[in-house]
């Protein structure tokens, strides 16, 4: 095989792993701003925020602890693992055909 036909899949591979990195480095960010009490009049803060609710929108209500703060830490958190974990196994087997 040559090393063009062997660089296709690789460089597919790399964009679901930086995808899935990026997803949860949104969504890190997004609890690290909730926990630090950032402003939400910022735009910057609203951006994430919103970005992070689309991205958790399957998970961010899952829990329903007493505290505001362990909900947001639970459900965005668990989000963020699940976007490393299966970006990296896609792109982990992308990498190996």
């Amino acid at each position: 095989m040559s090393p063009e036909s062997r660089r296709g899949p690789n460089q597919a591979g790399n964009i679901v792993a930086v995808a899935a990195d990026i997803a949860a480095l949104i969504l890190g960010l997004w609890i690290l701003m909730y926990l630090l009490d950032a402003n939400r009049g910022n735009d910057l803060v609203k951006f994430v925020h919103d970005a992070a609710t689309w991205l958790a929108g399957w998970s961010h209500d899952l829990f329903t602890f007493h505290r505001a703060w362990a909900r947001v830490v639970c459900g965005y958190g668990l989000a963020a693992v699940v976007y490393l974990f299966i970006g990296h196994a896609i792109a982990n087997r992308m990498h190996k055909y």
